[in-house]
């Protein structure tokens, strides 16, 4: 049987695009394509080399070999760090990758705090297990616009995770070369300290750049400038520190009190050259929404605000040329 080449070509640039169909060679009754994949994420890129297997048999042709290919995409990392825990960490990660969103970037979302993850409550992707395409793991999509892979997607609620610190590093790798498709900038809540995971995340994987959260109070931001000595010695550029629980409104005298201390992370950023980035209020209707796994930031309202001041002073500074 002799195959018309030229039929299977106008086929296969019928079913995925002829400005994507790059090169076909057809030998007997079987063939290889190469095709270009370019801003394609997993599932897409999976269905175009099914329509070209598709379009091809369609032609007569009895097999054909796919190669999708791309121009590298340029994906940034932003870690997001703390020199100890309990400084609301998670919850300005979350929310700082939701606001990157409504301004118009493509965001995901990796929560690197293994023993302690809790962006699927905060996302609302709890019980959500993700997807893998050869060996690779699919980003599970939450309801606000943020890609993002977790242990909590992995491990049963409430499960101890007591690993050392290589297998902890190696997880890492997996949520980290998940299939990102098309995200830019990728968000890393790391946990807590200056221990393996960060080690791992500064020398294998080189963030473009890193945001210090803390709260007022000399302990945390000791503790803070701790993180930002491991990210200097990393040769990561610190984008500067966001102050939060800054000030406690009463909702029912209306006052303003500062149970953990006002503007010492702002001080703590001017005495070591850093920009201050913004501050967040201690408000109860941050925990309940966080709980209740809506990001304030997809919302409206003061809480909305104070974190889309904080994403666009970041993605200033994430912007400007190195």
């Amino acid at each position: 049987m002799t195959i018309d080449e030229a039929a299977v070509r106008q086929a296969i640039a019928d079913a995925v695009g002829s400005e994507r169909l790059q090169v076909l060679r057809v030998t007997g009754e079987s063939g290889t394509a190469v095709i270009d994949a370019g801003g394609l994420d997993g599932a897409a890129r999976a269905r175009l080399e099914q329509a070209a297997k598709d379009a091809a048999r369609a032609a007569g042709l009895a097999d054909l070999r796919v190669a999708l290919t791309a121009e590298k995409r340029s994906r940034r990392i932003l870690a997001v760090g703390s020199g100890k825990g309990g400084v609301g960490k998670s919850t300005l990660s979350a929310n700082l990758a939701v606001a990157m969103v409504r301004l118009g970037r493509k965001v995901g979302l990796v929560d690197a705090d293994i023993y302690g993850p809790s962006q699927p409550r905060l996302l609302a992707t709890e019980g959500r297990k993700p997807e893998a395409r050869d060996k690779t793991m699919i980003p599970v999509q939450s309801p606000w616009g943020v890609p993002m892979l977790s242990m909590g997607h992995l491990v049963q609620p409430g499960q101890a995770i007591a690993w050392r610190g290589p297998m902890a590093g190696s997880a890492l790798g997996q949520l980290i070369e998940g299939d990102w498709g098309d995200t830019e900038i990728l968000v890393v809540d790391l946990p807590p300290g200056t221990g393996d995971i960060q080690l791992t995340m500064l020398q294998k994987y080189k963030p473009a750049g890193a945001v210090i959260v803390s709260t007022p109070q000399d302990l945390a931001l000791i503790d803070a400038t701790r993180a930002i000595g491991l990210f200097d010695q990393g040769k990561v550029p610190v984008l500067g520190i966001v102050e939060n629980m800054a000030g406690y409104l009463c909702p029912h005298c209306g006052q303003v009190s500062d149970p953990f201390g006002h503007g010492g992370a702002e001080v703590t950023a001017k005495e070591l050259g850093l920009p201050f980035l913004g501050r967040v209020p201690l408000d109860i209707a941050i925990r309940q929404k966080s709980d209740a796994g809506e990001p304030p930031a997809a919302g409206e309202g003061p809480q909305a605000q104070a974190f889309m001041a904080i994403a666009r002073a970041v993605l200033a500074a994430l912007d400007q040329p190195a």
